[in-house]
């Protein structure tokens, strides 16, 4: 992964956490920990978010893989910059997305199961059910996690995908854990004129991975630079 990336990842998980308050948030404040010690809640919280990341990472994992089979043919410099056309198509023409862009039946059931799972979960006071509660949740569609793994595709490896992904989650911890803990903490106010800067980082995000197609230059399969010849 180079170096700009795990800032990006880590950016694109701060803002969106914004986002995600107002998605998950109702979720981290209905698990069953608030009448437990600062230690306990912080504890139930941390394991809960824990879950989302690992979710995250797991389809990072999948993302890189699709990375890491079109850079083994040559072609990453292009899905770079095909990663950043889509996230710009994303922040200008989102009605045109929803248009066009319909998840398929099986997925529609798959999230309304995950769903019913997620209701019988939040009765639980077990530590592996609060885990389960944040796996289920990351897997929930969502705008912006789908924009960080087109963004991870760019990657292009397994393990870079994965941490990547990783990294994204770890951006939405401070808000997440923080909603959590102190329900006052972030106003609707605070939260809308930072929600506002989502775009803005999106656009920057699909601006640096075209860029970076363009200007890096990129491993070719089987090239070398100089070829050893025995006598």
């Amino acid at each position: 992964m180079t170096t700009a990336l795990p800032y990006l990842a880590f950016s694109m998980g701060l803002l969106s956490s914004f986002h995600c308050i107002g998605m998950c948030g109702p979720i981290a404040l209905a698990l069953p920990i608030h009448k437990g010690t600062r230690f306990q809640q912080w504890s139930g919280l941390t394991i809960y978010n824990s879950g989302r990341i690992v979710s995250y990472s797991m389809l990072g994992l999948l993302t890189g893989t699709i990375g890491a089979s079109l850079a083994w043919v040559g072609f990453l410099r292009y899905l770079s910059i095909l990663a950043g056309i889509v996230m710009l198509f994303y922040v200008f023409w989102p009605a045109r997305l929803d248009i066009y862009f319909h998840p398929p039946i099986f997925w529609v059931r798959f999230v309304n199961a995950l769903k019913k799972r997620m209701s019988a979960m939040l009765q639980s006071r077990s530590v592996g059910s609060w885990l389960m509660l944040g796996i289920f949740n990351g897997l929930i569609p969502c705008g912006m996690v789908y924009m960080a793994l087109v963004s991870s595709v760019a990657t292009g490896s397994v393990a870079g995908g994965g941490v990547y992904m990783m990294i994204f989650g770890l951006g939405t911890l401070p808000a997440m854990i923080s909603v959590g803990v102190a329900k006052q903490k972030f106003p609707p106010a605070l939260r809308s004129r930072i929600r506002k800067l989502m775009p803005v980082m999106l656009a920057v995000a699909g601006i640096i991975l075209v860029l970076r197609g363009i200007l890096v230059e990129f491993p070719v399969p089987g090239k070398a630079d100089s070829i050893t010849i025995c006598k």
